[in-house]
């Protein structure tokens, strides 16, 4: 079962200890947490917990060559 992340798109492989489960989940994208309902291996309920955090203006910043 699969199931994409809410807060990038990031396909999260969720093995078969997950087909009947009610807890968070974190992507591994992006680093958010969601909380997830699955019953028989097919995802009832999805929901941000924590969005990952926004990098830092510097990341955009190309270094300067000298």
């Amino acid at each position: 079962m699969e199931i994409n992340c809410l807060g990038c798109g990031f396909k999260v492989d969720l093995a078969d200890a997950y087909d009947d489960y009610a807890g968070q989940i974190k992507c591994f994208g992006c680093g958010a947490t969601m909380e997830i309902a699955t019953q028989a291996g097919e995802i009832k309920a999805v929901n941000v917990v924590t969005e990952a955090p926004l990098p830092s203006a510097e990341a955009f910043v190309a270094p300067s060559v000298e």
